[in-house]
């Protein structure tokens, strides 16, 4: 008999690296190889940004996920799919039609990515207790952003080290891609090994949909759902405009208003320490809520994944390409963003809760993704309208609403905290 709570110390870490390198790859490195093949900027925020939508439409397809087949089974193979998909790219890369046949397989590695995201998810509030899933929020976390590390970071540093030896950045990044879909791979083998089959369990409860509909009409039936949708396609307003444009800003010579780094010292920067504060974020921010609740550590954790913007117009107004404050602002982001993250996850776990909640939180997770395609798309276009300076102001002033809507959203104070806390 499997019980829940089985195995996770291994499973969480590789399931959400495995979740986010896919989508790492499609939203961050594909815009600095994009950058490093000489797309224009307007070019990568709106090409790039349209690779959000499976993440915001995969709600329409979540209740086949729950209805069909088990979540292991649908998350090994879009992992397989992706693994293909990303060998597809490297290998079309030195093509003269590179830019179409390199956006249909990110499309590819977007939808098997999606999908997997949303059976990841299921298995994660089938296999794990309520209070452990608070517990392990922090590390999934960190887990997932260390896979948008690796990606935007390590695999990133090799990129640059392939330019350097070759001379060719198609060349360079075709064996980047291909070393990307192979690492794919390797993680979609070790989670055929560590997940263990709790669909198949005795004991374990699984609460399956009636039917299709049901699922959004019992969802958008919750209380207080107009408030809470608005403040999740709120919460990373201006984060998600700063990511889109963070590694050009670092990338562009100065004379544009860049700091003139190269690939490899933009990896490094974030491949670097910068994985260590990440890492002491997220998992402070998953025990504090496992201890406290939810309440107390939302507002600290809204101002810690917004504070950092400010941060990155203070290197564009004083034009600081100083590897120190560079790689201080690297930090400070990746922690608030590790600590901040936790709060949010949790909440739409909470948004989530009751009957379908495999196919509730691939809604909310939809209008999250919603909310980070939408100004993404314009954020080339604010960029070179307003030049750095003006567009870093802009993400700044871009956080206020969240922190507004915040004041009327409505859940447990309590919500998250562990039942050892609760019998204190």
């Amino acid at each position: 008999m499997i019980k829940k709570n089985k195995w996770a110390w291994a499973w969480v870490p590789t399931l959400y690296f495995a979740q986010g390198l896919p989508y790492a790859l499609v939203v961050t490195v594909s815009v600095i190889m994009y950058k490093k093949l000489g797309i224009s900027n307007a070019d990568i925020g709106l090409y790039t940004s349209w690779l959000y939508i499976p993440w915001v439409i995969k709600p329409l397809w979540s209740p086949f996920v729950d209805l069909k087949s088990t979540k292991r089974n649908w998350f090994l193979w879009m992992q397989l799919l992706a693994s293909a998909a990303l060998l597809a790219i490297g290998f079309t890369l030195p093509t003269n039609i590179f830019f179409v046949t390199t956006l249909a397989c990110f499309w590819m590695v977007a939808f098997a990515s999606a999908t997997n995201d949303i059976a990841i998810d299921g298995y994660y509030m089938i296999g794990l207790t309520e209070d452990r899933q608070s517990f392990f929020v922090g590390m999934r976390s960190v887990f997932y952003k260390l896979a948008n590390v690796t990606g935007q970071g390590l695999l990133v540093i090799l990129a640059g080290f392939l330019e350097n030896h070759f001379g060719d950045n198609t060349k360079a990044w075709s064996y980047t891609m291909i070393c990307a879909g192979i690492l794919m791979l390797l993680l979609t083998v070790s989670n055929f090994f560590v997940t263990p089959k709790f669909e198949g369990a005795e004991g374990i409860t699984l609460q399956k949909p009636k039917g299709f509909f049901e699922v959004f009409r019992s969802f958008f039936k919750k209380p207080g759902m107009g408030l809470a949708i608005a403040f999740i396609l709120f919460f990373r307003l201006g984060e998600s405009q700063l990511v889109k444009m963070a590694s050009p800003f670092l990338l562009d010579p100065t004379s544009v208003g860049g700091l003139g780094y190269t690939t490899s010292e933009v990896g490094t920067i974030y491949g670097t320490i910068g994985v260590i504060f990440l890492t002491i974020g997220g998992i402070l921010g998953g025990i504090l809520i496992s201890k406290h609740g939810l309440k107390k550590w939302m507002l600290p954790m809204l101002i810690a994944l917004n504070a950092p913007n400010a941060l990155y117009a203070l290197l564009a107004i004083t034009k600081t390409t100083a590897a120190w404050a560079v790689t201080g602002t690297v930090i400070v982001e990746q922690f608030g963003y590790g600590f901040g993250i936790a709060g949010f996850m949790v909440y739409l776990i909470y948004v989530a809760e009751g009957k379908s909640k495999t196919s509730h939180y691939a809604i909310a997770t939809g209008f999250m993704a919603l909310g980070m395609m939408l100004p993404g798309l314009i954020s080339g276009f604010m960029q070179e309208w307003l030049g750095y300076n003006g567009f870093f102001i802009w993400v700044v002033l871009a956080a206020l609403p969240a922190f507004f809507l915040l004041r009327y959203i409505k859940y447990p104070a309590d919500f998250g905290m562990s039942k050892k806390t609760h019998e204190q």
